[in-house]
């Protein structure tokens, strides 16, 4: 069974590589409209996700508890709200969508937080 490590990082590396297509399609059409959209997606989506990856990997007793599968659920639906959310407010369709994503994304960092605070880094089962 893969553990929830691996399970941040597949969505890290699906979330860099929407990234790539998204900025090579900008670069091609000259239109950085949506630049704003495409970092968050990279910065929170593949550098955030895979660090949180790299430390339930390292740290199995936080990837053991039901609370990272909360976690890993939180910080996806961030993403997936948040990055939408910020390409409707560069449109000038409001904020109220991209506003949810951030506090959702908040909520996921504040997970982590209490995740690291409880249970160090590399600490065995």
């Amino acid at each position: 069974m893969r553990g929830i490590g691996f399970y941040f990082f597949m969505a890290a590396v699906l979330c860099v590589t929407l990234g790539m297509m998204w900025g090579i399609h900008m670069a091609i059409s000259g239109d950085h409209l949506m630049a704003g959209a495409h970092a968050h997606l990279n910065l929170v989506g593949w550098v955030t996700m895979g660090l949180f990856g790299v430390y339930y990997t390292l740290t199995p007793a936080a990837a053991a508890s039901s609370l990272a599968k909360i976690h890993l659920a939180v910080a996806l639906a961030g993403v997936v709200v948040m990055v939408p959310g910020i390409a409707i407010a560069l449109k000038d369709g409001g904020e109220a969508v991209a506003a949810a994503g951030s506090m959702l994304t908040a909520a996921s960092m504040l997970i982590f937080l209490y995740t690291v605070f409880k249970n160090g880094l590399g600490k065995p089962v």
